[in-house]
C-alpha cells in the first residue's frame, strides 16, 4: 500500500497533530518506533530521510500542544504479557531483598501498577512464591518512610478480596506492623499514612472470620481503645484527615460486631469491648460537644452495633446518663433528636437504628420503654431516677407519631413498633395507653388514635408508618385483633382501600399493607368478640375484596425494590426521606406471616382442594390430630424410657464387665499365691496334727462330756481356728524367709572377707617370687666375680640359711596346728551334740503322731471344745493342768539351751575368722621357704571352713523348724492361758541377732 505526503496515517486516525502535514508524519514516526513497529508499514517509504523535529520556533506556532496519555488498555495488555510467566514476579520478589533504595522503590511501584491491572492474576502468583508474603510485610520495618508508605498501598491492593492473603498477611505480624505504624503517626491527629493503614486492617477484617477470631484473640481490641482518646477542648476544630482518619477507625471497630458475622463471634468481640472501656469511651464521645455530625452518626452506629442483642452492654447504655440539666438518660436525649425535624436525616436514622439496637432481644427494656407510656408512670425515666417534671421516652415517641412530620411519624411508628416484637404481654399493656387529644376532651386509646390517623389519609409515610406499627401489634395477640375490631370504621377502611385501584407505587405498598393487616384480624381472630367473627370477616374479604385481588396486593409488597433493600440489613440503607418505606424487622414479620395470611382467607389453598370444609370435619380432624398428639406424646414418653433403660443396661454391662476382670485378675493371683504356698501346707500340716494330737491326749474326758452340750460352739470354734492357723502360716514363713535373707547376708560376708585374705596372699606370694629371683640373680654375679675363692663361704652361708628357713617353716606349721586343731574339734563335739538333740526331739514328735493316728476321729474337736471351755473361763482337771504347765517348763528350757547353742556358734565363726585373719599376717611374716607350707595350710583351713558352713546351713535348717515349733508351743500356752514372752525380740535386744541399717542394700546386691 503506497502513500503520499498528504496521505492520512495509517497508524491511527484522529491524530491530534492534524493542522500541518510534516507534524503528522513526525508523529507517526515516533509511534512506529515506540510501540515496536505496530505500522507494518516503514515510513522510509514516504521520505529519502526520517522528518527532523520541529524548531523551538514552531513549537510556539503549534501552540504547544499536550504530551499524549497512555490508554489503559496498553497498561493492561503489557501487565497480562508480563505476569503470564511466574519467573518474571519471582524476580521481582527476590529484588525486594535488595536494601539499595533504586532497586526496591521502583520494584515496589512496578508491582503496585501490576496490581491495579490484573489483581487476579498477581494475587494467585504471589500466593505460589515462596516466601512472597513474608517478604512483602517486611518492607513494613523499612526505615525510609518513602518505601513503607507504598508498601502499605501494595500491601492494600494485594489483600482486596482475597481471604487466604489476608489471612498470610495477618499471620505475618500485620496486626503489630499496622499498629505500631499508626502508634508513630500519631493516632487520629495523624496524617494520610494512618487511613493507609486503617483502610488495610479493614481488608484484613471485613469478612474473614478467622482474622477477626485472632484480632480478639491476641488482644488487639485492647488496643483500639488509644484510638478515640481524643482532646474534646481543641479550639481549631476538627481537620479533615482528622475526621476521615476516624471514620475508618470507627468502620475497623463494627467490622468485629457487624450483625453479618457469626453470632458467636460477635457476643465475644461485644463482652471483650465492654471489658476493655471501649464502649465507654465510644459512648462519652457520643455524649461529646463539638463533634461534626458524620463523627456523631458514625458514632452512634458503631454504638449501636456493640450494644445489639448484649443484655449487659444494653444495660449499660440505659444506665448512661447526658451531660445535661438536668441529667437525662443517653436514650432519651437520642430521641429528642430523631423526633426533631431540624436535625440531619443520617443522624435521625442512625438514633432510630440506636433504639433498634438497644431493643434488640431486650424484653426488660421494651418493658421500661411501654411502661413509660402508661398513666401512673408517665414521670419514670427508664434506667435512672425520676425527676419532675421530665421527658421520657414514652411522651417523645407518642409527640413524634402525632408530629406533622411524616418523617417523625414513620420513625416514632416504627420505634414503638419495636418495643413490641415478640412480646405478647407489652402487646397487651400497649392496649392500656389512653391519649388525651385535647384540653377537656375524653381520652381515647392509641389504638383507636393510630386508626383515626389511618383515616384522615395523611400522606403516605405516616400511613406505612401506622400500618407497620398496626401489624406488629396484631401479630400472635387475639386480644390485640379484638381491640381493633371493636373500632367502628377500622375494617371498613381496610377493605375499601385494598379494593381501590392505585397506580402509584407507595400507594400500592399501602394496599399491600392494609391487606396484610386484614389477613392477621382473620388469622388470629378467636372469636371471643362480637365485631366480626372469622367466617365473616372471610366472606366479607371474598366479597368486596376477591381472592384473587387480595393475593396480588400481598404479593406486590414482594415486588417492591425497597422491600429487598429492607430484608437485607437491620440498618436503613437510605440517604433522603423519600426512600423511607419498611422497616427490617418487619420485612421479617411478613416474610413469616405471608402464607399464613393467604391460607386464612383462602382455606383452599391450605389442602389443595377448592371444596369448602364444615366446621363438623374441622371438629373431627381436630379431635384426630389431637388423639394422634397423644399417641405421639406416648410414643416419646416410651422411647425415652426405653432409651433411659438401655443406658442403665449399658452402664450395668460395663459396671459387669469390670467386675468380671477384676475378678479374673484376683483369681490369677490367687492361683500364683497358691502354687507359692503349696510346698508350705505339708509342714504346717504336720505341725498342725501334732498340736492336735497332743491337746486331744490330754484332754479326751473332758471333751468326751462337752461334745453332746455344744455343736454349736465347735463350728465357730472349728472356723476360728482355720482362721487362726492360716495368719499363723504367714507369720512363720515371713518370719522364715527374713530368717533366710539375714544368714545369706552373714555367709556373704565371711565369703567377701575371706576372698579378700586369698587376694592379699596371692599378692604376697608375687612379691616373694619377684625377690627370690632377684636375689638368685645378684648371687649369681657375685660368684662369677669373686670365682672360686668364695666358694667355701657361700656354702657356709648357704647352709645356715636352710636351717633358719626350715625353723621358720616348722614354728608355722605349729603355730597353725595349735590355733585351728582345738577350735575344729570343739565345733564338732558341739554339732554333734546338737544332732543328737534333735534326732531326740523328732523321736518325741514321731512317738505324738503315732498316738494322734490311734486316737478316734472326733478327738480333734473335743479338745478344739476343751481347750475353747478352759479360755472361756471353765475350771479344767488339775493333773491335766499340772502336766501342762511342766511341759511349758520343759519348752521354755529347750528354748533357752537352743539359743544358748546358737550363740556359741556366732562365737566359734567370728573366732575362726580372727585365726583366719592371724594366720595371713603370719603368712606374710614367714619366709621364702615357708610360702608352699602356709598355702597349703590355707587350702585346708579352707576346706574345713567349708564343711563347717554346709554344717551350719543343715544347723539352720533345724533351728529355723525348732523357731516354728516353738512358735507353735507359745501358742498354745497363750490358748491355755499362760504368760509367754517374745524370747525372738529379747534375743533382739541382747544385740546377738541384730540386722545393720544397711542390711536390705547389701542384701539387694547380693541378689
Amino acid at each position: 500500500m503506497a502513500a503520499g505526503p498528504s496521505s492520512p496515517c495509517p497508524a491511527s486516525t484522529g491524530c491530534w497533530w492534524e493542522p500541518m502535514a510534516w507534524t503528522h508524519s513526525f508523529r507517526c514516526w515516533r509511534r512506529t518506533a515506540v510501540t515496536t513497529r505496530l505500522s507494518t508499514m516503514p515510513l522510509r517509504r514516504w521520505y529519502t530521510s526520517p522528518p527532523q523535529k520541529p524548531s523551538r520556533r514552531k513549537w510556539k506556532r503549534m501552540g504547544n500542544p499536550q504530551r499524549p496519555v497512555i490508554h489503559p488498555w496498553l497498561g493492561n495488555s503489557f501487565t497480562e504479557i508480563f505476569t503470564k510467566r511466574q519467573e518474571n514476579i519471582e524476580l521481582l520478589i527476590n529484588l525486594l531483598d535488595e536494601f539499595d533504595f533504586k532497586v526496591r522503590y521502583p520494584t515496589v511501584k512496578l508491582l503496585t501498577n501490576l496490581l491495579k491491572n490484573r489483581p487476579k492474576d498477581l494475587q494467585e502468583t504471589i500466593l505460589v512464591v515462596p516466601s512472597g508474603v513474608s517478604k512483602l510485610m517486611d518492607l513494613l520495618s523499612d526505615s525510609r518512610e518513602v518505601v513503607r508508605n507504598d508498601a502499605l498501598l501494595l500491601l492494600t491492593q494485594l489483600t482486596k478480596n482475597n481471604t487466604n492473603l489476608q489471612k498470610i498477611v495477618a499471620f505475618e505480624n500485620g496486626y503489630d506492623h499496622i499498629f505500631a505504624i499508626i502508634k508513630s503517626e500519631g493516632f487520629a491527629d495523624g496524617g494520610v499514612v494512618v487511613e493507609d493503614c486503617l483502610i488495610l486492617m479493614l481488608n484484613l477484617l471485613r469478612n474473614n472470620p478467622s482474622n477477626q477470631t485472632f484480632f480478639k484473640e491476641g488482644t488487639y481490641i485492647q488496643r483500639l481503645t488509644s484510638f478515640f482518646i481524643l482532646p474534646m477542648d481543641n479550639k481549631e476544630g476538627w481537620s479533615a484527615q482528622k475526621v476521615t482518619n476516624i471514620h475508618y477507625m470507627l468502620q475497623l471497630v463494627r467490622s468485629l460486631v457487624a450483625p453479618q458475622n457469626p453470632a458467636q463471634a460477635v457476643t465475644s468481640c461485644q463482652r471483650v469491648m465492654n471489658q476493655c472501656g471501649l464502649l465507654q469511651t465510644l459512648t462519652g464521645l457520643l455524649m461529646a460537644s463539638g463533634v461534626p455530625v458524620d463523627i456523631l452518626t458514625d458514632t452512634i452506629n458503631t454504638v449501636s452495633d456493640m450494644i445489639r442483642g448484649n443484655m449487659p452492654n444494653q444495660e449499660f447504655f440505659a444506665s448512661m446518663m447526658a451531660p445535661s440539666t438536668p441529667p437525662r438518660p443517653a436514650i432519651v436525649v437520642l430521641l429528642m433528636s430523631m423526633v426533631n425535624d431540624k436535625q440531619p436525616f443520617v443522624l435521625r436514622c442512625a438514633v432510630l437504628y440506636c433504639f433498634q439496637c438497644f431493643l434488640y432481644r431486650n424484653q426488660t427494656g421494651q418493658a421500661q420503654i411501654i411502661q413509660t407510656l402508661l398513666p401512673q408512670t408517665a414521670d419514670v425515666v427508664p434506667g435512672a431516677k425520676p425527676f419532675p417534671n421530665s421527658i421520657t421516652a414514652g411522651q417523645l415517641l407518642c409527640s413524634g407519631l402525632f408530629s406533622s412530620d411524616p418523617v417523625s411519624n414513620w420513625f416514632a411508628a416504627v420505634a414503638l413498633s419495636h418495643s413490641l416484637v415478640d412480646n405478647l404481654s407489652q402487646k397487651e399493656n400497649m392496649l392500656r395507653v389512653q391519649l388525651a387529644t385535647s384540653v377537656g376532651s375524653q381520652p381515647v386509646s392509641l389504638m383507636q388514635q393510630c386508626t383515626s390517623i389511618l383515616q384522615a389519609g395523611p400522606k403516605v409515610l405516616t400511613r406505612l408508618g401506622i400500618l407497620m406499627l398496626l401489624s406488629t401489634w396484631l401479630a400472635h395477640s387475639p386480644m390485640a385483633v379484638q381491640t381493633f375490631l371493636a373500632i367502628p370504621a377500622a375494617v371498613p377502611h381496610l377493605t375499601t382501600h385494598v379494593s381501590a385501584n392505585e397506580h402509584d407505587e407507595l400507594e400500592i405498598v399501602c394496599q399491600g399493607l392494609c391487606a396484610f393487616l386484614l389477613g392477621l384480624c382473620i388469622q388470629f381472630n378467636d372469636g371471643s368478640g362480637t365485631s366480626f367473627s372469622t367466617e365473616s370477616l372471610r366472606q366479607l374479604v371474598t366479597d368486596r375484596i376477591g381472592a384473587e385481588n387480595f393475593t396480588d396486593k400481598l404479593s406486590n409488597i414482594l415486588r417492591t425494590e425497597a422491600y429487598t433493600k429492607a430484608v437485607k440489613s437491620p440498618q436503613l440503607a437510605v440517604k433522603h426521606p423519600s426512600d423511607l418505606v419498611f422497616d427490617h424487622e418487619f420485612c421479617r414479620l411478613f416474610k413469616s406471616l405471608e402464607v399464613t395470611c393467604l391460607r386464612a382467607v383462602m382455606p383452599q389453598l391450605a389442602g389443595g382442594s377448592t371444596t369448602e370444609v364444615t366446621p363438623v370435619e374441622v371438629t373431627k380432624y381436630k379431635d384426630i390430630i389431637r388423639d394422634q398428639d397423644a399417641e405421639i406424646t406416648k410414643l416419646r414418653d416410651r422411647l425415652a424410657g426405653i432409651e433411659k433403660e438401655v443406658e442403665e443396661l449399658k452402664a450395668g454391662k460395663e459396671q459387669m464387665s469390670a467386675q468380671v476382670q477384676q475378678l479374673h485378675d484376683e483369681n490369677t493371683v490367687l492361683r500364683v499365691q497358691q502354687g507359692i504356698s503349696r510346698e508350705t501346707e505339708v509342714t504346717k500340716e504336720e505341725s498342725e496334727q501334732h498340736s492336735t494330737t497332743t491337746t486331744t491326749a490330754d484332754t479326751i474326758p473332758a471333751s468326751t462330756t462337752s461334745t453332746d452340750t455344744a455343736p454349736a460352739t465347735t463350728d465357730h470354734t472349728t472356723e476360728q481356728q482355720q482362721t487362726e492357723q492360716v495368719t499363723l502360716l504367714q507369720q512363720q514363713l515371713a518370719e522364715m524367709t527374713h530368717a533366710r535373707d539375714y544368714y545369706y547376708y552373714e555367709m556373704y560376708k565371711k565369703d567377701t572377707e575371706l576372698t579378700a585374705t586369698q587376694q592379699q596372699l596371692q599378692q604376697l606370694q608375687q612379691q616373694q617370687q619377684q625377690q627370690q629371683s632377684s636375689e638368685i640373680q645378684q648371687q649369681q654375679q657375685q660368684q662369677q666375680q669373686q670365682g672360686n675363692q668364695t666358694c667355701g663361704q657361700q656354702q657356709t652361708s648357704t647352709a645356715g640359711q636352710q636351717i633358719n628357713n626350715h625353723l621358720d617353716n616348722q614354728n608355722a606349721a605349729d603355730f597353725f596346728d595349735s590355733l585351728s586343731n582345738p577350735e575344729m574339734e570343739n565345733l564338732r563335739k558341739q554339732l554333734e551334740d546338737l544332732q543328737l538333740v534333735l534326732y531326740n526331739k523328732d523321736s518325741e514328735i514321731q512317738q505324738l503322731k503315732e498316738i494322734a493316728a490311734q486316737a478316734p476321729p472326733h478327738s480333734e474337736q473335743n479338745g478344739t471344745v476343751e481347750r475353747v471351755a478352759e479360755v472361756s473361763g471353765e475350771h479344767p482337771d488339775e493333773a491335766a493342768h499340772d502336766r501342762l504347765q511342766q511341759e511349758c517348763a520343759t519348752l521354755k528350757q529347750q528354748v533357752k539351751d537352743y539359743e544358748i547353742h546358737v550363740k556359741q556358734l556366732q562365737t566359734q565363726l567370728e573366732t575362726a575368722a580372727a585365726a583366719a585373719a592371724a594366720a595371713t599376717a603370719a603368712s606374710v611374716a614367714v619366709g621364702t621357704g615357708s610360702g608352699t607350707t602356709a598355702e597349703t595350710r590355707c587350702k585346708q583351713l579352707e576346706e574345713e571352713l567349708d564343711t563347717i558352713k554346709r554344717e551350719q546351713e543343715d544347723l539352720l535348717v533345724l533351728v529355723t523348724d525348732q523357731d516354728s515349733k516353738m512358735s507353735e508351743y507359745r501358742r498354745k500356752l497363750r490358748t491355755y492361758g499362760e504368760d509367754v514372752t517374745e524370747d525372738e525380740d529379747e534375743e533382739d535386744e541382747d544385740g546377738d541377732f541384730a540386722i545393720t541399717e544397711n542390711y536390705d542394700d547389701d542384701l539387694d546386691d547380693i541378689q
